[in-house]
Parts: structure tokens; sequence; C-alpha cells
């Protein structure tokens, strides 16, 4: 798969990505505009990331990728593949069935395991008002496994489209429901908020999930693949023995997320206790999280999600070069966004986050700036390593993988512990943003070493070069718009929303051309790649 042709897999993703985040993006500004970033805000995101979370421990993130090679695999049986596929639906179904029953009855134990200062006296509010919210998301978990499962029966059958269009509807349906509780209550205050409010939107939050999944039914019928009801484990053995570690894997990934749940809602309560009024618990770092995944999201995972059953065809032909060659051509590709994102991040984001977030106050908006600076440090190891472990996945080793992810949470864990303890409760967030960015930049080079296994050895200068001119490139070109920015004190002023967002639009646009022109002279081959890339997309849409 030539640079030119993993581009043209990609485009329909990549604006079906584009268009998914920036809904998602005016969904997580609304839920901002309702709930603030304090406390309420805090019962609701660990409420909502609750689901995520469990359903990752089963077929989320990593795990599912190595559905892809099997249901490849399964396309040679006598049945097409038809049986596999719908024993394999029907078994995960099931088990998340049984998980949201679980994590219904036992919704309290799992608020005070993910917040255990809400148990604290004086704060029994919050911890009611997570634990209804909790239950009213749960639901969710059914729903996200049953995408995902006939996302990656899609997949397999080269259908990559609607796995990334799908979420929009999700996103329009939050969309709607955030507004109209917005239009009736300008704002919502953990004294005043009704239990009718908290079911709209709890619930209105889960019917999101479930017309995400709903959508891909047709959409894998019309893949020549019916999935109907089949109960029993045939054919299923080696991916559940696969899954095993991959489940160590995701349970490791999710410990470390308990972690940051932790330390973010504990620096929110004792800052409450101290009187603190910003917002700076774990509402601020999912918000920073989420603007930080936008460049990771709209590149990375529509070039790896094309990438990946390719990579498991080389792998079963054993063309080791070739899957050597195409990770490294995946990572350059994805360095010509990633890298000038991670600078932009880190200079301008309390400039970003200040224009971009309504109804909080400015000093709040910029919180979330620090944090998502401290993030954007981590961006590009963050996204290598999700194509690295791709390798992994191809070659159906779910195992190795897993010191890699140990490695970087016990960092991580460290990290942050030594931050809650030795920071002040106001920077313990964006404490937590570098603790996630120096344990993947370790992590990648333990990833790397590891993958000598499969693919020998990683000739990291075939991309480390490029990264170094892309870095120039972007450093040279962003940093005068910097010089700007800190001289006239944009930032900080408190100019009018318009005014912000003209002078964010000038700098954005301003660095952007700069780097570009600046990679151009530099010679960074992938510039000119992603600019043919973006026309045939754009050629493409125009054609139909």
């Amino acid at each position: 798969m030539k640079n030119n042709e993993l581009f043209r897999a990609s485009g329909i993703m990549a604006i079906g990505t584009i268009l998914s985040r920036i809904t998602g993006f005016v969904r997580a500004l609304l839920a901002v505009a309702v709930l603030g970033t304090a406390l309420l805000a805090d019962t609701f995101n660990v409420a909502n990331t609750m689901p995520n979370i469990l359903y990752n421990l089963l077929v989320g993130g990593a795990l599912t990728a190595i559905f892809v090679p099997q249901l490849v695999r399964s396309f040679e049986d006598h049945d097409g593949g038809h049986g596999f596929a719908s024993r394999l639906v029907t078994t995960i179904s099931l088990i998340l069935l049984v998980l949201v029953a679980v994590g219904v009855i036992f919704a309290p134990a799992l608020v005070r395991l993910y917040a255990p200062e809400f148990s604290t006296p004086g704060f029994e509010t919050e911890q009611e008002i997570a634990v209804a919210f909790t239950r009213y998301c749960l639901p969710q978990i059914f729903f996200l496994g049953l995408f995902t499962m006939l996302g990656q029966v899609a997949n397999a059958r080269g259908s990559f489209a609607p796995l990334m269009w799908a979420p929009i509807a999700n996103n329009l349906v939050v969309i709607v429901v955030f507004a109209a509780v917005l239009i009736t209550e300008r704002s919502l205050a953990l004294g005043t908020i009704t239990d009718l409010q908290v079911q709209i939107l709890g619930w209105g939050t889960t019917l999101g999930v479930v017309v995400q999944a709903l959508i891909l039914i047709p959409v894998v019928k019309r893949s020549g693949i019916h999935i109907r009801p089949m109960f029993g484990l045939g054919g299923l053995g080696k991916s559940f023995g696969l899954a095993g570690w991959t489940l160590i894997y995701v349970l490791i990934s999710q410990l470390g997320y308990l972690v940051t749940v932790n330390v973010a809602t504990s620096a929110a309560v004792r800052s409450a206790q101290a009187g603190i009024t910003t917002g700076v618990g774990f509402t601020p770092f999912t918000s920073a999280y989420y603007i930080m995944l936008l460049p990771y999201s709209i590149v990375t995972i529509s070039i790896v999600t094309a990438l990946l059953p390719h990579l498991s065809r080389l792998a079963i032909a054993k063309d080791v070069e070739e899957v050597r060659k195409q990770l490294t051509r995946a990572i350059r590709m994805v360095a010509v966004v990633t890298v000038p994102s991670a600078v932009a991040l880190l200079l301008f984001g309390p400039l970003m986050t200040q224009s971009l977030y309504l109804g909080i106050s400015l000093e709040d908006a910029r919180y979330i700036g620090f944090v998502l600076s401290a993030l954007s440090i981590g961006l590009v190891a963050f996204s290598i390593n999700l194509i690295l472990i791709r390798g992994f996945n191809a070659f159906e080793d779910t195992k190795t993988q897993v010191l890699s992810i140990l490695i970087i949470n016990i960092i991580s864990v460290a990290l942050s512990y030594v931050f809650l303890e030795t920071l002040d409760s106001y920077w313990v967030t964006v404490g937590l943003g570098l603790a996630f960015s120096v344990s993947y930049i370790v992590g990648l080079f333990i990833t790397i070493s590891l993958l000598k296994k499969h693919i020998g050895r990683l000739q990291v200068g075939d991309f480390a070069a490029q990264h170094g001119l892309l870095l120039i490139a972007s450093f040279v070109g962003m940093l005068p718009f910097f010089a700007i920015a800190f001289y006239f004190d944009w930032a900080y002023d408190d100019a009018s929303l318009a005014l912000r967002a003209i002078r964010l639009i000038f700098i954005l646009a301003g660095s952007g051309i700069a780097y570009l022109f600046i990679a151009r002279a530099l010679k960074v081959s992938e510039v000119s790649g992603l600019r043919g890339f973006v026309a045939a997309t754009l050629r493409r849409r125009r054609d139909k």
C-alpha cells in the first residue's frame, strides 16, 4: 500500500472523523456551558466516563483490534464468515448485558471507586447526583459494544466510512438535548438541578449512543454479512485466547485512568474546601484531553483504521519487511499533522480555550488551556505508540504489548500521586497532563524495543529526522505569533469574545501557513502528500 493509496483509503474516513470531532466539540462546549467546570460537571463526567471504562475492559480500544485479523481469516470459512461474526456479536452482547445489570446495581460502589472524595462529609449531594447519572448512562455499555462489534465486521469487509460517520448522529442527538436544557435553564448548579434535569441529561446522552449503534445494522447487511443470534463459542477460542492478554492490557490502562479520575476529583474537592472557585478537577482534564485528541483522531485513527486490515494480510503472508515499511510510512504521514498540532497546543493552549469555551469564566477557560499545554507534550509519542500497537495486533500478539502499557501506567500513576501530594490543589490537574505526556514519551521507546520481536529493528532514523524537521518548521513558524500574543497579553486580557476569536484565527492561520511554507522549504515530502490527500478528498466530494 503506497502513500497515495493509503491517503485514498483514509480520505472518506478523515472527512467523517473531522465532522465527528467538530460536532463532538460543539457537544463538549454545550456540556461545559450547561454544567460548568466544577463539581457538578465532575459528577456528570465521572458517570458518563464509567460506561466507556467498563466497555473498554471487554471489547473496546485495543481489544476490538484483535478481531480484525480473525474476521479476515473467517471469510475463508465454508459459510463466508457469517457464523463466526454472528457468534462473536451474540457472545459479546450477552456479556455486556450482564455487565450493565451488575453496574446499575452497584452504581454507588462504582462512584466511590472512581471519586472517593465525593463520599466525604459535606459532599453527599455530589455523591447522590453522580450515582443517578451513572445509572442513566450505564446502558451505553451494551450499545457501545454493539457499535464496535458491528464496526469491526464492516471494517473487515472493507467498509470503513460508516464507523467514522455514525458518531456524528450520536453527537447531534446529544447537542439537541443539551441545547434544549441550556435554552430552558441558562445554567445549572448543585443546589438547583432537579431530578428531571438529571434524567434528561443522563438518558439523552445514552440515546445518542443507541442511535450510533443502530445505524450500523443496515450497513453490515449491505456488506454481505448476515448477523443473527447464534449461541456457542465454536471458532471463538483463539479470539478469546488473544483477548485474555488484551484484557490485561486494557485493565492496566483503565486502572491508570482510575487513578487520573481519583486524583482529579480529589483535587476538585480539596480546592472547594480551600475556597477556590475555579474549576480544577476532572472536567478541565477531559475538556483539554478532548482538544488534544482532535488532530490525533482526525489523522492517526483514519490512517490506522485503513492500515490495520492491510497489515493483517501482510503479517499472514509473513511479509515482515513490508509491515515495517507500512508502519514507518504511517508514522511519517501522521507526524505532518500531529507535530505542528502539539507545538500549537503547547504555545497557544490558554488562547484557544478562552475563545472556545463559552458560558464559563475566562479563568475557568484559561485553566483548561494550561492542562491542554501540558497534554500536548505527549501528543506525538501517543500517536506513534498507537500505530506501533497496531503492528502487534497484525501479528496477533496481545501479550508482548502488555509490558509497554504497564510501564506507561506505572510512570503516570507515580507522577500523578507525587503531584497530588506536592502541588497546590489548583495545579494538580495540570500535573496530570504532564504525567500523561512523560509516561507516553518513555513508553514509546519501550514499545519500539518490544516490536523488534516481529519486524526486526525499526529504523527510528527513518522518521526521527523527519520529525526533527517538522519540529523546526513548527517552532520557526509559530514562535513569532507566540511573541505577538505574549507582548500584547492576548491570553490574559478581558477582550470581548469576538475580538478573542479574531485573534485566535489570525494566530492559527498565520502560524499554520508559516509552518507549511517552512516545511516545504525543508523538503519534507509528506507535506506535499498531505496536500494531495486533501485535494483528492475534496475532489471526490465535489464529484458526488
